[in-house]
């Protein structure tokens, strides 16, 4: 991966039970594998809503692609053996890419600030379907863990 260092990613491992930072660290390579490229004035009454909905544990069928344009939050999304929660700090200037059907979830940090946006390969669409067993049988779900299974195998050989 060219872009490393342009990204500029932080990471630090999350027990699943836990809603903070381990201080765990967790390498770009590490992401990698995971298929991972790397305000409440405004939004008023409703912002509280929208951050239980964003930290709710869900999937895309498309890419999630954000680049921060201000402020700074997490991004978790599951590791290869879907137990562990991966924090994925993000901050002004950086590009984040999570592949379809990874799940994943997102939170402010203190600051409580972000502004983002969300770029399209495609067509806009802006589906997120939650974690259920339903979810577990996604095609693009299965066709994520088929992927991620594959460059683990690549690597331990």
């Amino acid at each position: 991966m060219e872009n490393k260092t342009i990204l500029n990613i932080q990471a630090s491992g999350l027990p699943p039970q836990d809603e903070h930072d381990s201080n765990e660290s967790v390498t770009l390579e590490q992401l990698e594998k995971l298929g991972v490229l790397y305000c409440p004035q405004a939004m008023g009454d409703i912002y509280q809503q929208k951050l239980g909905i964003f930290f709710e544990e869900h999937l895309h069928e498309d890419e999630e692609i954000r680049w921060v344009v201000d402020g700074s939050g997490y991004f978790d999304v599951r590791d290869q053996t879907d137990q562990r929660w991966v924090r994925i700090k993000v901050e002004k200037g950086d590009l984040l890419v999570l592949p379809p059907g990874i799940f994943h979830r997102f939170t402010v940090d203190k600051d409580n600030y972000i502004k983002a946006m969300r770029l399209f390969k495609d067509e806009p669409k802006w589906v997120a379907l939650n974690r259920s067993s339903e979810t577990e049988s996604n095609p693009f779900r299965k066709a994520y863990l088929e992927k991620v299974g594959q460059a683990m195998t690549m690597s331990a050989s």
